[in-house]
């Protein structure tokens, strides 16, 4: 015998507390769900229902088994679902947030080549430097940049993220090369969007708040300032890299360069990742990976 056979009436009736709207609901007759529901108590050596010419109510066994029941039921729909969206178009609309020189650099020209792929798709995007609340807000997705606060969201890693601390040749003539940690205090610091430097001493994290006089909450505008020779800046890879390459700008103390912290796909939790959302997260990571900055 099938042990599958009389879940689903046993469900039914618990649910609708009635054998005949049970049978309603399945499209069969009220001695089929009462036949189904016997023959499962008999498996289980025990009563499920107390039963009256008023009320059906659930006993302690049937509160215990239907409790089970609606678990599986829900496994069950949700691998469906799961197996559905394998062979779904993305469709409807996609909001999400990212920080605003990240965004537009790297995030919203792949966004835009998958929109091209998926005509059925509508996204929002917002770009922003704030920490957006993804379920009062309504976001499905954020794209966040270096360590994630704790939270009961799902994290994806996109790509690698690792900070540099760096000056131009001219600023360290003129200033001096720190050769510690300590020594950072007595340098101008060009401080963009985050008032915390991260390093990573005797491997624990040790952070350093800049001093300086100048701020702006722009990466590009952080590297052209380290350029011009104003000051000390610590920026992500994909900004340092061709002027550290180039000889424009010098890598200081990368002994104390903090572990990679990495870009990140973050998303409300949910039991089943719906098709625009999945196959978003995977364009991105792929996308990341072709970039010469990312190579």
């Amino acid at each position: 015998m099938d042990s599958w056979e009389g879940i689903a009436e046993f469900v039914a009736v618990a649910e609708s507390g009635s054998f005949s709207r049970a049978a309603e609901r399945l499209r069969v007759s009220s001695s089929h769900v009462s036949r189904q529901v016997m023959r499962l108590e008999e498996r289980l050596q025990a009563r499920l229902f107390y039963r009256s010419t008023r009320k059906v109510s659930l006993t302690e066994a049937g509160q215990i088994f239907f409790s089970h029941c609606q678990q599986l039921q829900e496994a069950r729909d949700e691998a469906f679902l799961a197996v559905n969206a394998l062979h779904s178009s993305p469709k409807g609309l996609l909001r999400m947030t990212c920080a605003v020189t990240y965004g537009e650099l790297f995030v919203v020209p792949l966004v835009n080549d998958f929109m091209t792929e998926h005509p059925q798709l509508a996204v929002e995007i917002e770009l922003t430097n704030r920490t957006a609340d993804l379920v009062h807000e309504g976001f499905d997705l954020a794209i966040r940049l270096g360590q994630l606060a704790d939270s009961s969201l799902i994290a994806t890693r996109l790509a690698p993220r690792t900070m540099h601390l760096c000056a131009s040749p001219a600023y360290l003539a003129h200033h001096g090369t720190p050769h510690t940690l300590g020594e950072l205090a007595r340098h101008q610091c060009l401080i963009g969007t985050s008032s915390v430097w991260s390093f990573q001493l005797d491997d624990r994290p040790w952070h350093f708040k800049p001093q300086g006089r100048w701020r702006c909450n722009s990466g590009p505008a952080v590297l052209d300032a380290a350029l011009r020779g104003f000051g000390l800046c610590q920026l992500p890879d994909y900004y340092v890299r061709e002027p550290l390459r180039q000889g424009r700008l010098v890598e200081l103390l990368p002994a104390h360069t903090p572990p990679n912290t990495a870009v990140w796909a973050v998303y409300p939790q949910q039991r089943h990742l719906s098709a625009k959302l999945r196959l978003m997260i995977d364009h991105l990571r792929d996308g990341l990976a072709r970039l010469p900055e990312y190579r």
